[in-house]
C-alpha cells in the first residue's frame, strides 16, 4: 500500500512538496507498465473542471510515457455551461460510464474523488488500483495505491506536475484543462498556500491557448440559467453574514453550486448556502468567504449521512437521496432540516431577523 497524504502522515506545508506526490504516481505507473491491463479512469458524478483535467492528464501520462491504455468516464451529466464549453472546445476524450466498464477493467484509477465517497459509482465493497485525490477523507482510501495530498489546492496540479517531471511535452488542449481546473479549484490561486502550486500553474499557462480558456471562462449561457440564477437572487435570505437560497428543481446540480458562489459575492456576507433538486436527490453547496473552519467538516456535520457531503478549506458539497416521486413536503422538510442544523452548527439564532435583500420592497 502507498499511502501519499497530508492528511495522514504530513500537516506541514514546510515537509511536503507536489514533486513528492508525482513522483510517487510515476513510480506506481513504472511498476504497472508491464501489467497489459488497460486502465478505466473514474471521476466523481457530475465532473467539474478539475476532475476532467487531472483524469485526462492522467490518461495522457499513462498512455504515452507508461504504455498503458487508458479510457476516461464520467457519470451524470456535464451540466454546467462552463464546464460543457471546455469539454467542447479542448476535444477531451472523455465518454460516458457503462456498468459493464467496471466488469471488463481490473486496472481502476479513481481521480478527484476515492473509493469510500458517495459522489461516484465505483463499488464500494470494491478494492481501486489507484487513487488520486485532494480531499479529506475519514478513513484511508481502499486502494493499491492512494496518494492524497490535501494541501495541493487541485488534483490537477499533482498531474501537471508528474508530465512536467517526466519530461513530456504538453498538448495546447491539455495544458489548457489543467490551467482551468488548477484556478477553478483554487479560486483563482487564492487557495493556493504553498509556493510549489503557483509555479506549476505557471509552467502550464505557458502552453495553454489562451483565447480557449477565455470562452471556457465567459460562455453563451441559456435562457434557464438566467431564470435560476434570478430565482437565486429573490429566493435569496440573509441572516447574520448568511446567504441562502433554496432554488427548487434546477436544470442540472451544478447551477447550485454555481449560485452559492455568486451570492457569497455580496457585501457583508461570509457564507452562503444554496440546495436544488435534481433526479431525486437534494444537492447542497456551501461558501465561505475565510477558511476560519473546513466547509466539508461543516457539510458532513449537518448531514445524516457524513459519506453523503464533502469538501475542503472554503468549499463544500452534497448530495442525498430524496426520491424523484417524493412529495413536496418531503422536500420542504429536508430542505428546512439541513438549514436549522446549519444555523445552529454557526451558532445563528433561527429567531433572529432574516430578510430578503434583492426584492423590492
Amino acid at each position: 500500500m502507498h499511502v501519499i497524504s497530508s492528511l495522514w502522515e504530513y500537516r506541514s506545508t514546510e515537509h511536503w512538496m507536489i514533486a513528492d506526490s508525482a513522483n510517487a504516481l510515476l513510480n506506481f505507473l513504472h511498476q504497472k507498465r508491464d501489467s497489459n491491463s488497460p486502465m478505466l479512469i473514474m471521476m466523481h458524478d457530475y465532473p467539474d473542471p478539475d476532475a476532467l483535467a487531472s483524469a485526462c492528464g492522467l490518461k495522457f501520462l499513462a498512455e504515452t510515457a507508461f504504455n498503458i491504455p487508458a479510457k476516461v468516464v464520467f457519470q451524470g451529466v456535464i451540466g454546467r455551461r462552463e464546464n460543457r464549453t471546455m469539454v467542447e472546445i479542448l476535444k477531451l476524450p472523455i465518454v460516458k460510464f457503462k456498468p459493464e466498464d467496471l466488469e471488463n477493467n481490473k486496472f481502476i484509477a479513481l481521480v478527484d474523488t476515492q473509493p469510500a465517497f458517495e459522489n461516484n459509482s465505483f463499488p464500494k465493497r470494491r478494492k481501486a488500483t489507484l487513487v488520486i485525490d485532494q480531499h479529506h477523507s475519514q478513513k484511508e482510501p481502499k486502494a493499491e495505491c492512494a496518494i492524497v495530498d490535501t494541501e495541493c489546492g487541485a488534483t490537477s496540479v499533482i498531474l501537471a506536475e508528474a508530465i512536467n517531471a517526466q519530461g513530456l511535452d504538453l498538448p495546447t488542449n491539455l495544458a489548457t484543462a489543467l490551467a482551468y481546473g488548477i484556478i477553478s479549484d483554487t479560486m483563482n490561486l487564492y487557495r493556493a498556500h504553498r509556493p510549489d502550486i503557483v509555479e506549476i500553474y505557471l509552467q502550464v499557462i505557458a502552453h495553454s491557448d489562451m483565447k480557449a480558456l477565455a470562452q471556457i471562462q465567459n460562455p453563451v449561457r441559456t435562457r434557464r440559467y438566467f431564470a435560476t440564477l434570478g430565482k437565486g437572487i429573490n429566493n435569496a435570505i440573509a441572516r447574520a453574514g448568511l446567504i441562502y437560497a433554496h432554488l427548487g428543481e434546477v436544470e442540472n446540480p451544478d447551477l447550485v453550486s454555481q449560485i452559492a458562489d455568486f451570492l457569497l459575492t455580496y457585501k457583508t456576507m461570509k457564507r452562503s448556502f444554496c440546495t436544488g433538486r435534481f433526479n431525486g436527490r437534494l444537492h447542497v453547496s456551501l461558501r465561505l468567504e475565510k477558511p476560519t473552519v473546513n466547509a466539508g467538516r461543516v457539510l458532513r456535520d449537518i448531514f445524516d449521512n457524513p459519506a453523503d457531503a464533502g469538501g475542503h478549506g472554503v468549499i463544500a458539497g452534497g448530495s442525498l437521496l430524496i426520491g424523484e416521486d417524493a412529495p413536496p413536503e418531503k422536500w420542504t422538510e429536508a430542505e428546512d432540516r439541513l438549514l436549522n442544523r446549519l444555523l445552529k452548527r454557526f451558532r445563528i439564532k433561527s429567531t433572529g431577523d432574516p430578510y430578503y435583500p434583492f426584492r423590492q420592497v
